[in-house]
């Protein structure tokens, strides 16, 4: 397997984004076309990874069903995926995060055994609608992350990546998708191993 994407998480005493490095360099795997805008950042401090995601959309979908989940999986939203391992071997963990606040997380094993009923224990997520587009930030506690085996000698398997909805002719949705490395698969899907970079967690 080639090596894969590497985004440096700084540390950060005053939980400065302005210190985090910015991951700006996200594509439309499936889609010929120039992707809007995301920017994402992410730093630690002793107790937490703290990541923040700040995307342009002009043309928010948000789905009103009832069921939490489906309202998630149905709307614009930022996702984050962590492995214990490139292979997905072991497990690994989403979270889908909408404009709202709203999360659908899980545990799952490849290929897309997904097991909903799980969540992740410490997780704080808050969605804000901002002109032309929204943000989601979030935190998880670094002993989580440790404890899953994800985190481990300051280095993380992480995918990032966007769902990004628009509204078309007939009330129908078109679903596009945005990821931070290309996974190269003939259609769209972020559940494989050719998905995922690495986050350097940096003293």
């Amino acid at each position: 397997m080639s090596d894969p994407a590497v985004y440096h998480v700084a540390r950060s005493r005053e939980k400065n984004w302005e210190a985090a490095e910015e991951l700006t360099a996200f594509t439309f795997p499936w889609t010929d076309a120039e992707p809007p805008a995301t920017r994402f950042r992410a730093f630690w401090t002793d107790d937490c990874l703290h990541f923040r995601f700040v995307v342009d959309d002009p043309d928010l979908v948000l789905d009103e069903s009832p069921d939490p989940s489906q309202a998630v999986l149905g709307s614009d939203r930022a996702e984050l995926f962590f492995a214990t391992d490139r292979e997905l071997s072991g497990h690994y963990y989403g979270l889908e995060m909408d404009p709202r606040g709203g999360v659908y997380e899980y545990r799952a094993r490849h290929y897309r055994e997904i097991d909903d009923s799980w969540t992740m224990p410490g997780l704080v997520v808050e969605g804000r609608r901002r002109e032309g587009g929204y943000e989601v930030v979030g935190e998880i506690p670094l002993d989580v992350l440790r404890d899953l085996d994800c985190l481990r000698n300051g280095r993380m398997v992480t995918g990032v990546y966007r769902a990004e909805f628009s509204h078309a002719a007939g009330g129908r949705v078109d679903e596009d998708w945005i990821a931070w490395v290309d996974p190269r698969t003939e259609s769209p899907d972020f559940h494989v191993a050719s998905s995922f970079g690495c986050f350097v967690f940096e003293s």
